[in-house]
């Protein structure tokens, strides 16, 4: 018996066990290929999250998996390892990550903020974070990416305006940084983000062009000043010591002068003392002594020497003691 044939007529025959057979092969390549789109990989650097009919099944790390294949199983590649960034005020060319900057039509809104005391200052800066639970990224917050975008905007702009424009140009640079970083963490944790903060850093911070350029020239002066207050102190101690290394030395000159002058007049009085006692012992000895050592000590000195009696009868020669000096030295 012969199977029966559709359409009947004469046209083409269709046989039921041809149609039937070619039924079961096709549901068995769509079955192939579905249980084969099941396998995924995961890269090193991130992690995966499992999605079991719209709801979160499990995370699992990077490598080989299988998930159930016909829509059943989805799963989301979250880069865990990786270090992100976002910019405010300005953008970097070149970046993967749609929520790394806004639109340039909006970074002057963005960096424009208003300091402490009322002036105006366009503050540039970057953060760098990680995601450190995928699941709370993906499902606790909506768009976590923007939702850091307008948290951060708000806590510099909260920590710029607890301080004044020269702080935040010049001096208060890394205080704000570290305070924006805490309260970022904060705000953060409290929100459940499943995001971490590693660093916040400011870039370019700038008074408004309209009056940029006296503010640089009230930069300017303040630099001159302390250039000026800088070189009269390098004056200030470089004449002062030496002053006083002056002074001191003065000091102990003068009292090594008194005290030598003091020591040769104790020498003089001892000297005097001893003298006394040999005078009052002997007179006539000591005063012939003395007498002796003081023209020892003064002829020497003078040169030749003419002496003429008082009758003008004629002149007395005299030993040259000079002469006699001058020889018995050479000798």
């Amino acid at each position: 018996m012969t199977e029966p044939t559709w359409p009947p007529g004469d046209g083409p025959s269709f046989n039921l066990a041809n149609v039937r057979v070619v039924a079961i092969g096709l549901l068995a390549i769509a079955l192939i290929s579905g249980l084969s789109s099941g396998v995924y990989t995961v890269p090193a650097e991130s992690e995966g999250v499992v999605l079991r009919l719209g709801r979160l099944k499990d995370t699992v790390p990077s490598g080989l998996h299988y998930k159930l294949p016909f829509g059943i199983d989805r799963v989301q590649i979250v880069p865990v390892k990786r270090q992100l960034k976002q910019e405010f005020g300005f953008g970097s060319p070149g970046a993967s990550n749609p929520y790394q900057s806004s639109d340039r039509r909006e970074w002057n809104a963005e960096k424009s903020m208003v300091t402490g005391d009322l002036n105006a200052a366009l503050v540039e800066w970057v953060i760098q974070y990680r995601i450190e639970r995928p699941d709370l990224y993906l499902f606790r917050v909506r768009n976590a990416d923007a939702t850091l975008r307008d948290a951060s905007e708000s806590v510099m702009r909260e920590v710029v305006g607890d301080r004044t424009v020269d702080e935040v140009i010049t001096i208060g640079r890394q205080e704000i940084e570290v305070d924006a970083l805490i309260k970022l963490q904060a705000l953060v944790a409290e929100y459940e983000m499943g995001i971490r903060i590693d660093q916040v850093q400011l870039k370019n911070v700038n008074p408004p062009e309209r009056v940029q350029a006296s503010f640089n020239e009230v930069n300017q002066s303040q630099q001159e000043r302390e250039r000026a207050v800088n070189i009269a102190n390098g004056e200030y101690n470089k004449a002062i010591p030496r002053a006083r290394g002056e002074a001191a030395q003065e000091i102990l000159a003068a009292e090594g002068y008194a005290k030598r002058r003091v020591n040769e007049a104790e020498g003089d009085v001892a000297a005097f003392e001893a003298l006394l006692v040999q005078y009052v012992q002997a007179p006539d000895v000591t005063r012939t002594r003395l007498y002796l050592e003081t023209m020892a000590e003064v002829l020497p000195r003078i040169g030749s020497m003419v002496v003429i009696s008082e009758d003008l009868a004629g002149v007395l020669p005299l030993l040259d003691l000079g002469a006699l000096a001058d020889t018995g030295a050479a000798r």
